[in-house]
């Protein structure tokens, strides 16, 4: 079912969404050849806790750390680590927090010194999507045409969308109804109606969009070892069109 938000709701999800991108921003302005996912996890969590802020992910069906962090050919639900990270990496960095019983949730992908010029169009391409899709979250369009937007943009640029996962409703719970893939034909699935909140997140591989996930349970990595990008923000869609909740 999916659930309607007051203006109320709305305005408390402003809360917990900025203090998200907040975070991210100071995580992304830290990411550096040297640092490992491990120091970038304790860092959310320091920043989190300044904020009296519940992080979100940690304890979610067992997930043991309060970022998910995938980097090169991994997709989504990376573990944080020790290993270092290298001039030439990328890495996707997946966050959300909960204050006053409200979600937001966001993710970006994040160039690591110099990196090849297939993952710099990788990353360009699908932060695009994301922007294309939201420009579709808008009263009276159906819900596919959010994913339709996302695949269009994406495969006329050479790159495969991620069947596997989706994105999501959000609000009192992290994930609510309805499932938005990031594929499909326009025009179908549930009419938009102001009020409702969605966490939208492309997912795009650099070749195929197989994946398959690592005996830890969690981590998605690419099926054929390609690049993986990762961009989510949590959009509420209002009378005035789509608001990107989680950004400053």
């Amino acid at each position: 079912m999916i659930i309607l938000k007051s203006s109320q709701e709305i305005d408390r999800m402003r809360i917990s969404c900025r203090a998200v991108a907040e975070i991210l921003k100071l995580l992304k302005k830290s990411i550096q050849p040297g640092i490992s996912s491990l120091e970038l996890n304790a860092m959310a969590e320091r920043e989190a806790a300044k904020l009296g802020a519940k992080t979100a992910f940690k304890g979610y069906g067992g997930y043991p750390y309060s970022l998910c962090c995938s980097v090169n050919n991994q997709v989504v639900h990376g573990m944080p680590t020790q290993r270092e990270l290298i001039s030439g990496d990328i890495i996707s960095i997946d966050f959300g927090l909960v204050i006053d019983g409200f979600y937001g949730d966001a993710a970006l992908t994040i160039p690591v010194g110099t990196v090849s010029e297939t993952a710099t169009k990788l990353l360009k391409v699908t932060e695009e999507s994301l922007y294309v899709a939201i420009k579709q979250a808008v009263a009276g369009n159906r819900l596919s045409d959010i994913s339709h937007a996302v695949q269009a943009c994406v495969e006329a640029q050479g790159f495969s969308v991620v069947r596997d996962f989706v994105g999501h409703g959000i609000g009192r719970n992290l994930h609510e109804s309805p499932q938005i893939p990031n594929y499909g034909p326009p025009g179908r699935g549930v009419k938009l109606k102001p009020g409702m909140v969605l966490a939208i997140e492309p997912m795009i591989n650099e070749l195929k969009p197989d994946v398959k996930v690592l005996e830890d349970g969690w981590t998605a990595v690419t099926v054929d070892g390609g690049l993986s990008a990762h961009f989510e923000h949590t959009v509420a869609i209002t009378q005035n069109g789509p608001e990107i909740l989680t950004t400053l």
